[in-house]
């Protein structure tokens, strides 16, 4: 990454993590509460995904426990359906519409402008797109909702966004303009990012897809499945208070914060700088955008036996949001007799709940009905064109060809004698 020294001279990348957004949210905390600057003074903020969702926060200044109390309301209520995100009742895509449709002011366009990028895909084609525009708040909404859908995930007809249809811009580009070295890039998988998990594995190996560069690890997969199905509030709160940490390392290793505090946590004692004492490497890192001479340790959660000492605001926000209903039948179907009991009841209650839920969300699907309808033929008629295209080409390329039988190919002659003129028979006088 290049130099802080002018403010728009860098941006901000958030990968797609799905629930492992609330990572985001601790970067996020991080930078605001030890190197405000980098937030204040960045030019663009780039997300795709639920990175997207992170990216307009940010410039909208919300609070973490604001973020927190909306990533991790969605995982708690996952976590009281019967069957997860199996459940007829799991539809993200709604949800979170309906929450953009409460929270973001009547002026986010003129906010985002040129400060949000949404990474889309375009359908059919794949191809990336970056949107940096928006002329109205329904756009900014309608781009963060193409952002976020995943294939047959969130739905199976595609939203739309000025007329084409988009799907998640992780599948394209998962970090947009991560190749660019003015971009702090984020992402809750280890790799090659500026701020991620720092791989605890002997593998060397790395998947270079959607431009994102992924170690080929056991933990690596285990997240990508965990960020898919939902895992417990508390476990997405770990994550989050992770995502904080490893933004301190990234800050000490570019020399952004006044004192070692990863050092101080691991109980050691950093070693003298090169060039002076510590205040003195950090005002040079900070106007060179260079590392320090030292390794900054790496801290994990379980080495931090009271977070409230880095960030009382985050930690706050994580307990509150992670605490459960008291009441007494909240905490019946919490405890295993009243999962027990869901289960034996659940090949009758389930057809009931999915008539329910699906009639709910064909009442909300109503008013687009019209234009999804319209959209799904024009995709059969082009793939019925398609396809009877192909097979009309195959059929007239075998018309084409010479039909001969054998006994054709056994009475003619061979093409070489055929073609030579048979020689003059000698006249023998008599």
């Amino acid at each position: 990454m290049g130099t802080f020294g002018e403010e728009d001279s860098w941006s901000l990348s958030f990968s797609g993590a799905a629930f492992l957004g609330l990572y985001h949210v601790g970067v996020a905390q991080c930078l605001r509460e030890r190197a405000p600057r980098l937030l204040q003074g960045a030019r663009r903020f780039y997300g795709s995904s639920c990175g997207a969702l992170c990216a307009i926060s940010l410039i909208l200044d919300k609070s973490a426990d604001f973020c927190c109390d909306q990533l991790l309301g969605l995982a708690k209520q996952v976590e009281q359906l019967s069957l997860g995100i199996f459940h007829p009742a799991f539809a993200p895509i709604e949800h979170i519409k309906q929450q953009l449709q409460h929270i973001l002011p009547s002026n986010v366009h003129i906010l985002a402008s040129q400060r949000l990028g949404v990474s889309l895909t375009r359908w059919p084609d794949g191809h990336n797109v970056i949107i940096t525009d928006f002329a109205s708040r329904d756009e900014v909404i309608q781009a963060l909702i193409c952002s976020l859908y995943f294939p047959f995930y969130g739905g199976v007809i595609p939203p739309e966004f000025r007329g084409e249809r988009y799907f998640d811009g992780a599948l394209s580009n998962n970090l947009p303009f991560g190749d660019c070295p003015s971009t702090i890039t984020v992402s809750p998988f280890s790799g090659t990012m500026d701020i991620c998990p720092q791989s605890t594995s002997a593998s060397m190996l790395e998947l270079n897809t959607f431009n994102t560069s992924f170690q080929i690890s056991t933990t690596n997969i285990f997240l990508i499945f965990t960020c898919l199905l939902a895992p417990c509030p508390e476990v997405l709160a770990h994550h989050c208070r992770q995502g904080y940490l490893d933004a301190l390392r990234f800050l000490e290793r570019r020399g952004l914060t006044k004192e070692p505090v990863l050092w101080m946590l691991a109980s050691k004692e950093p070693p003298a700088p090169a060039d002076g004492t510590w205040d003195t490497g950090h005002d040079r890192g900070q106007e060179a955008g260079l590392s320090l001479n030292w390794a900054v340790p790496n801290v994990l959660v379980k080495n931090v036996p009271n977070f409230e000492q880095l960030s009382l605001e985050l930690e706050t926000a994580l307990k509150k949001t992670c605490r459960r209903d008291p009441g007494a039948w909240a905490r019946f179907r919490r405890s295993m007799p009243g999962k027990v009991l869901t289960c034996l009841l659940l090949p009758y209650t389930l057809p009931f709940e999915y008539v329910y839920f699906r009639s709910r969300r064909l009442a909300v699907w109503l008013p687009d009905a019209l234009a999804d309808l319209q959209w799904i033929q024009g995709e059969l008629r082009g793939l019925a064109l398609g396809v009877y295209s192909r097979v009309k080409d195959q059929l007239l390329g075998l018309l084409s060809l010479p039909v001969t039988s054998p006994l054709q190919l056994e009475a003619a002659p061979p093409k070489d004698l055929a073609k030579k003129p048979s020689p003059a028979l000698p006249i023998r006088p008599k």
